[in-house]
């Protein structure tokens, strides 16, 4: 839907530049004879002014209002040329989705500012004088938009320096969740909820990247003081040797067997660990306690739970 909406903008700021060039130019349709191409641009030139003459200096008239609205069509125009071949760029590395949304991102900002040199230029006006007293405006701008050029910075060496990409998981200040876009002057993360937070470029600092290497799901599975260790160790075993089996999706190798964790109040508490993707390791760790709950079940293995005794006077 999206694809489509993107394709319907781009026919309808070409119909709309088309039919503003033919409006503003009679003389260019090539179905007309000379002397009414002639007539109609006669026409025109006397009620707007001659839409071809270039402006010498700073003026606002129709022919200045002509070019500013034919700049804005084809910018628009073009930018979204340009997004729709970027949203059919499926890059199959994280760094390849990285690079896509920040361009997808730059676009519009580049967008932006060609659109308003040109209809600057257009108007009139000498961006030589303005280019040339650029040190004084840099200075100007490098005080009051300092932090935006330190989020542009900050996200170019995001996406080069491989810190993380889009698809990553990653904590940010206490916040678990996946990047979806990083972008010229903020970065999107989306948590396990569906919450977006957008954070700036360059508040983003102490990120952990815990997609860069294979997490651990835990589970502590608890047996009875009275049932032998060793004997639990073997049933727990032969739980864990089946399991990739079942959810080869998620389970890569074989979950381990750590040891006992700790000798709780009512229970022995055996830790299990099993190696998988960031994005499973809830997921894994349910499964863990689903499995190993059944096959204790099936051994006739009691896991046990707190109970209240009642004695009756």
């Amino acid at each position: 839907m999206k694809k489509m909406s993107r394709a319907k903008k781009i026919v309808v700021f070409a119909a709309a530049l088309v039919l503003f060039l033919i409006l503003t130019n009679p003389a260019i349709l090539w179905f007309l004879p000379e002397g009414a191409k002639s007539t109609l641009s006669q026409a025109w030139s006397g009620l707007f002014g001659d839409v071809d003459a270039v402006s010498k200096a700073v003026t606002v008239n129709w022919v200045s209002l002509f070019k500013i609205v034919a700049i804005i069509l084809l910018v628009a125009f073009l930018t979204n040329v340009v997004k729709l071949i970027l949203e059919h760029v499926k890059p199959k590395t994280g760094k390849g989705q990285s690079i896509v949304s920040m361009v997808n991102s730059f676009i519009v900002y580049a967008a932006v500012l060609v659109g308003i040199v040109w209809c600057l230029s257009a108007i009139g006006i000498n961006l030589s004088t303005i280019f040339a007293s650029i040190g004084i405006l840099a200075l100007i701008i490098g005080f009051a938009a300092e932090s935006l050029i330190a989020d542009i910075i900050t996200g170019v060496f995001l996406v080069f320096e491989d810190e993380f990409n889009v698809g990553d998981i990653i904590e940010f200040n206490g916040f678990r969740g996946t990047v979806t876009s990083i972008g010229v002057r903020v970065t999107c993360i989306r948590d396990a909820g569906g919450n977006i937070k957008i954070v700036n470029n360059s508040d983003i600092r102490n990120v952990l990247n815990r997609s860069k290497t294979p997490s651990r799901a835990i589970c502590d599975a608890p047996i009875p003081y009275s049932l032998d260790i060793e004997k639990a160790e073997e049933i727990l075993d032969a739980i864990l040797e089946a399991i990739p089996g079942k959810y080869p999706e998620m389970f890569q190798t074989k979950p381990k067997y750590i040891g006992v964790q700790e000798l709780a109040g009512s229970s022995v508490n055996l830790r299990v660990a099993a190696e998988v993707a960031e994005s499973d390791i809830f997921a894994a760790a349910r499964v863990l306690n689903r499995e190993i709950k059944i096959g204790f079940d099936k051994a006739g293995v009691e896991i046990p739970f707190q109970q209240v005794v009642v004695h009756q006077g």
